[in-house]
């Protein structure tokens, strides 16, 4: 028998092939992790960590850490703990949320609790549903079923805590949130008095209340409350809903009472200040500024003292003041090489522990506690266990050019094995879109694709917020043109780059990322060959009305005051965004389509979704596949329709971009 030296090259990457190790299964990367998450108590002593185990409802466990000795201190039967802080070193405050529930079938609120570190002196605080009832301790009422925990964990010194009263409008928006101080042994509360309308709030260094945004119609002010004088002052006014004419955004209050804030006051790219509250101004000089990036993170103090600042440039970091804190950060960056290790010390430490955040871009978030005397390091959980870092391809932030000579940036993920040239590609456009898309991590959508095999490409369009000003204002008024633009120009970067196989392009995307997945497949439909779209936006006009029957958690000041600013005005604008409406021009759309929806969705009602593939089928000049999870909101919430969903992707994408 002769074998052509072809045809045994063919036979021997088809026996390759065979023996390759299968990728890992779609619920190694959607299902819910069984663990959340850990925080160190104020002196360091204890570890709070959210755990769920044997199937069931997270838990809030704490460990002394000196003995390792762990106690669940907190966990239901009905529901799982969402949210907790230390309110001082021997007691936490939690809230719970259900995630064995959809949108749909929500019908608690978060609720309020505290209890001890060892399990006892539980006290519900706050209502969990919309009805009267009195705690069984003292008779005394519970706080209403919108109180929430506030962002901030204040003093940690005592038994009390801010919380927030939010109040809703009758679309369940939240039009205003004020502050009350809570005492979480008996349940006492108090109101803080204020001006205007309350959106958010800033404590000090001492845990009180310092800086308070308002907003009333378009109008937002920061307000700073002079300690001298207990009178509230104005600082700074500007436009709520678009930003102009802010000149800085509040961060934190250092450990001497200083305030830090960022601005891009004179620059292109904000950076970290210290502010001036008597002569309001900024200081001349920045503390902290990144190179190619907005300044985001938050400080790191201990001791009384500013040890550091976490960043997030193109990856979390920290730039550490300190020379001890450097120090240790080179020990354990020894200890624990390839990865970014972000290390979180106690606020008053009376033990030698620290917190130890460690990833990649392959590998998903782990959390460790180190010792700084004995150099002991400690594995406490990971998030996504089943994922092997081995297993997962490569993550970086790339650059190119749009047509106007704009730089976008991107992040592009290839697969783990293979040379990454001529890939099948999937465009993914992030949601928002004022958002930043990306960072330098494990992505379990972008991994997942990788690991089935495609070339994923996520770019940071004009108006996507993180990389300058110009870069964000850009993109005003420019859904369906600059905007988009820039991700066909991305797609033929990939293509020009060798990364891509040009015929084998799918462009996908959820929210404003489904938007743009319609109109590339009907502005450029030479560059895609298909599109998967979730709970994606078909027509503008649709956000401003979608009828009686269909109701949205757009508030009405964003429609009246944002939206026309920064998409375009129903009348002024209304050939623009007719002209950028994929439901209107729906019967352009000829390429294989999948498309999702949530049944119970209020930011995207399913009305855009039953609109469009209504309008693509009387068409017939597409293919359409449409799934509908009843239950489900603005995104899959539940394991099982997140598992579902990418089989689906995974399956429309190998039929028709997959391997040949």
């Amino acid at each position: 028998m002769i074998i052509s030296r072809t045809l045994l090259a063919a036979l021997l990457l088809a026996t390759a092939a065979q023996v390759q190790a299968a990728p890992p299964p779609i619920a190694a990367f959607f299902n819910n992790s069984a663990f959340n998450g850990a925080m160190l108590s104020p002196d360091g002593r204890y570890l709070a960590a959210f755990i769920g185990a044997n199937d069931k409802r997270d838990g809030l466990a704490v460990v002394e850490l000196d003995t390792l000795k762990a106690t669940m201190v907190a966990q239901f039967s009905d529901t799982d703990i969402g949210q907790a802080q230390w309110v001082n070193n021997d007691r936490l405050m939690f809230s719970t949320m259900d995630k064995a529930k959809g949108r749909r079938d929500q019908r608690y609120a978060p609720g309020l609790y505290v209890v001890n570190r060892d399990g006892k002196q539980y006290r519900q605080l706050a209502l969990r549903r919309d009805e009267f009832l009195r705690s069984s301790d003292d008779n005394r009422e519970l706080l209403p079923w919108h109180t929430y925990m506030l962002d901030q964990v204040g003093a940690q010194d005592s038994d009390y805590v801010y919380v927030t009263d939010a109040g809703f409008s009758g679309g369940g928006v939240v039009e205003a949130e004020d502050l009350l101080r809570l005492n979480t042994r008996n349940g006492g509360s108090s109101p803080v008095d204020h001006p205007g309308t309350a959106r958010s709030w800033l404590l000090d260094q001492n845990g009180e209340p310092r800086l308070l945004q308002t907003l009333d119609k378009n109008v937002a002010s920061l307000r700073y409350l002079d300690p001298a004088t207990r009178q509230w002052r104005t600082l700074l006014t500007y436009d709520g809903y678009t930003g102009e004419g802010s000149d800085f955004h509040p961060l934190a209050f250092g450990p001497d009472g200083a305030l830090y804030v960022v601005s891009s006051e004179g620059r292109d790219k904000s950076a970290l200040f210290r502010y001036d509250l008597q002569h309001n101004k900024l200081a001349p000089q920045h503390l902290v500024e990144l190179d190619g990036f907005d300044f985001r993170g938050e400080l790191i103090i201990s001791k009384q003292r500013l040890l550091g600042v976490r960043i997030h440039a193109d990856a979390e970091g920290t730039a550490w003041f300190d020379p001890g804190m450097k120090a240790l950060q080179a020990q354990i960056d020894a200890r624990l090489p390839g990865v970014i290790n972000l290390i979180t010390p106690p606020v008053r430490p009376e033990t030698a522990w620290v917190l130890v955040e460690s990833y990649s871009d392959r590998q998903p978030r782990r959390f460790l506690i180190y010792n700084t005397d004995t150099q002991r390091l400690s594995e406490v959980g990971r998030m996504a266990p089943q994922i092997k870092a081995a297993d997962m391809g490569p993550r970086e932030l790339v650059y190119y050019k749009a047509r106007d000579g704009r730089q976008i940036p991107a992040w592009l993920t290839l697969p783990p094995q293979g040379a990454p040239k001529n890939l099948p590609l999937v465009v993914l456009v992030h949601g928002g879109p004022w958002v930043r898309g990306g960072s330098w991590n494990w992505n379990a959508e972008a991994q997942f694709l990788a690991t089935r095999g495609y070339a994923v490409l996520e770019p940071e369009f004009r108006g996507s917020t993180g990389y300058g000003k110009d870069h964000f204002y850009a993109g005003w008024k420019q859904w369906g043109l600059a905007m988009q633009d820039d991700i066909a120009d991305g797609t033929r970067w990939a293509v020009a780059q060798g990364y891509a196989d040009g015929k084998r392009v799918c462009l996908a995307g959820a929210s404003y990322g489904g938007y743009a997945t319609l109109m590339g497949l009907i502005k450029d439909p030479e560059l895609y060959k298909c599109g998967v779209e979730w709970v994606g936006v078909t027509d503008i006009h649709l956000m401003y009305d979608g009828g009686w029957f269909y109701s949205s958690d757009l508030s009405s000041g964003w429609k009246q005051y944002g939206m026309p600013h920064l998409i375009g005005d129903p009348v002024k604008d209304a050939a623009q965004l007719q002209a950028t409406s994929p439901l209107v021009q729906a019967a352009r759309l000829k390429q294989p389509l999948l498309m999702a929806y949530g049944g119970a969705d209020m930011r995207v009602p399913i009305n855009h979704g039953l609109k469009f593939r209504d309008a693509v089928t009387r068409a017939g000049n597409a293919n359409v596949e449409w799934v509908e999870y009843n239950e489900e909101g603005h995104g899959w919430s539940l394991p099982h329709n997140r598992i579902d969903f990418w089989g689906r992707v995974e399956r429309f994408l190998d039929k028709n971009i997959g391997k040949p």
